[in-house]
């Protein structure tokens, strides 16, 4: 399950699938040195999104994806 402290550099290398959530909240540099060492708690700060709704709607994306 990812956190609020989990990096974003460490979802989207075991879950590259997660790469839209992430670009739909503003985040379109993912490649980024800075980006992938943010934790989702900070990346939602910076781009004004409820951490919680984020990770929820994260979690089930990347859970319906390995369906």
């Amino acid at each position: 399950m990812i956190t609020k402290e989990t990096i974003i550099g460490t979802i989207l290398d075991t879950n590259p699938e997660a790469a839209p959530m992430f670009l739909s909240i503003g985040m379109h540099c993912l490649g980024c040195p800075s980006s992938r060492g943010e934790t989702v708690e900070e990346a939602c700060m910076v781009h004004g999104v409820d951490c919680d709704e984020f990770l929820s709607a994260l979690n089930a994306y990347i859970a319906a994806c390995a369906e």
